[in-house]
């Protein structure tokens, strides 16, 4: 487990793709307890098979602040993603309501809102493209499940890997990082920032 920055209050990491973010056994917070001793509130997520920067709270009062920073969108968020296809505009915002089939674990676009369904809203810009891809950077405002990979793969950009929304390859998973993380320090309130790029044959 790579631990980009802790303190008595947070601790910063690198979540690896297969390993859950959420509470469980041998999932992102017992082994950051296993690693660093005493607690570990979660308070954002990524999906099973998304990796990169997550930050945990490690005490209840510290929980508690990030939770209100999430909540008043001073907790920034950007991933990159490479996409099939070249995404027009280069850049833009996307939003959406997106409504989610928990019986089928799977996320739909719905042209009106209806019961159940969420905004959803991220901007992205293009960085590069070559033949059949794209490497896009993108700043999620909501947190909805699997929302970078349906808003795109619904406008018929699928994330490489992304078998569940449409994409054809044979990635393993949906090439998707979270590669930035910002957000106010829960006790001095100091704006912390952590980076980490992403590894693989893909992101080349």
């Amino acid at each position: 487990m790579e631990i980009l920055y802790a303190d008595t209050s947070v601790v910063v990491c690198i979540k690896p793709v297969g390993v859950s973010s959420e509470e469980g056994e041998n999932t992102m917070p017992s082994l950051l307890r296993e690693a660093l001793g005493g607690s570990v509130f979660p308070v954002h997520r990524l999906d099973l098979n998304v990796g990169g920067v997550m930050a945990y709270a490690r005490t209840a009062k510290a929980a508690a602040a990030l939770s209100r920073a999430i909540q008043e969108n001073r907790l920034k968020k950007e991933y990159l993603a490479v996409v099939h296809g070249t995404p027009e505009p280069k850049e833009a915002v996307l939003e959406d309501f997106l409504f989610k089939d928990a019986a089928k674990n799977k996320v739909f676009v719905v042209k009106r809102p209806r019961k159940g369904a969420k905004t959803a809203k991220l901007s992205y810009r293009v960085l590069s493209s070559q033949a059949d891809r794209s490497l896009v950077q993108i700043e999620l405002y909501t947190g909805r499940s699997h929302q970078i990979r349906v808003q795109f793969a619904s406008r018929k950009y699928p994330l490489f890997g992304d078998g569940k929304y449409g994409a054809k390859d044979h990635c393993k998973s949906p090439a998707l990082w979270s590669f930035r993380l910002t957000f106010p320090h829960p006790d001095s309130g100091k704006l912390l920032t952590f980076e980490k790029q992403p590894e693989g044959e893909i992101w080349n």
